[in-house]
């Protein structure tokens, strides 16, 4: 069974507020793309990865009006995916909600929040050490789903996506100092409260997958020295918990000499380059990782299979700033 994350910049654009495609050549929100563009792109790459469940990270608004789940289930039909059913968990103010994209002859799954306090509710902690807990809530609260394979098998899946770390709208040196600060406190309470859902579940010996767009990796910025570590360390584990795996976090967090994986491509105009980062996992259980096969990150350039095909090179560059990565599990 293949399961990935994919982040899709822009996904709500393309749908109108009844959930039906916009399939014409008005701007999708990518530069210099149209929404004609961008769905044929999304076909390709949605048709190559051929998934099993895709937890789509800003996945078309789910609010005011809107239907998200229409939308997705009316694109997996116009492309004939598998994956063509959805579920969708808490939706949020930001027009980028999580959904699952999945096949229901492969799999069933449903919104099952738990925990205390849920991720729709607030998280207390103190980040700066001042005796004073702050109140710490999600803009864009995980999607916490239970899952039953066709073989029986019942997991856990949670889709994450983290705060970002980007100082937006700060012009002054000393202004981007002060909100990456914050921003970056903020992304760790995040990790640390999935953290404490992540010991829960897998305490009580469950199965599970922590997946999506973390914002965060180790290394990344200057700021993560103030904190001692990434918000993907702190998920993952320490050596004393039971740690989550993902093979490219740990090629990171080893930092090897040589190569290193990214899973998204953003274009940086005032140095005129594009800047690679790995900001998208899939975390497994130690169960799940005994279970296992290949994590692939569907990279226009680094993935052989990717490259040497031009569609789905070009689709993939098209489609969104992310590239989906994706785990084969015998489940």
């Amino acid at each position: 069974m293949r399961i990935a994350t994919y982040n899709v910049e822009w996904f709500s654009n393309l749908f109108d507020d009844s959930g039906n495609i916009l399939d014409d050549d008005g701007w999708s929100g990518r530069h210099d793309v149209t929404r004609r563009s961008q769905l044929a792109a999304l076909g390709i790459v949605f048709t190559a990865l051929n998934a099993d469940a895709v937890m789509i990270i800003e996945a078309p608004d789910g609010h005011r009006g809107r239907d998200g789940v229409q939308a997705l289930e009316n694109f997996a039909a116009a492309i004939g995916l598998r994956a063509r059913k959805a579920v969708m968990g808490f939706v949020n103010e930001t027009q980028q909600e999580i959904a699952l994209l999945y096949d229901p002859d492969k799999l069933g799954a449903r919104h099952d929040p738990t925990g205390s306090p849920r991720f729709d509710e607030v998280y207390s902690i103190d980040l700066d050490v001042d005796a004073a807990p702050e109140r710490v809530r999600w803009s864009k609260p995980p999607l916490e789903l239970a899952v039953e394979t066709s073989r029986g098998t019942k997991l856990r899946m949670i889709g994450v996506h983290a705060k970002s770390k980007a100082p937006y709208g700060a012009r002054r040196p000393e202004q981007i100092m002060r909100i990456a600060i914050e921003n970056r406190r903020k992304q760790l309470a995040q990790c640390i409260w999935l953290r404490e859902r992540v010991d829960e579940c897998l305490d009580s010996g469950e199965s599970l997958i922590v997946l999506g767009d973390f914002n965060d990796g180790p290394g990344l910025d200057e700021y993560e020295r103030l904190f001692g570590r990434s918000g993907v360390e702190i998920v993952i584990g320490d050596e004393q918990d039971i740690q989550l795996y993902d093979p490219h976090a740990e090629s990171v967090i080893r930092r090897p000499l040589g190569w290193m994986p990214s899973s998204a491509r953003f274009w940086m105009a005032d140095k005129r380059r594009w800047m690679q980062t790995l900001l998208d996992y899939v975390m497994v259980s130690p169960d799940l990782r005994a279970k296992a096969g290949e994590w692939r990150i569907w990279h226009p350039f680094e993935d052989p299979a990717c490259e040497r095909a031009p569609e789905l090179r070009e689709a993939l560059l098209t489609a969104s700033d992310h590239f989906p990565v994706s785990v084969e599990l015998d489940i």
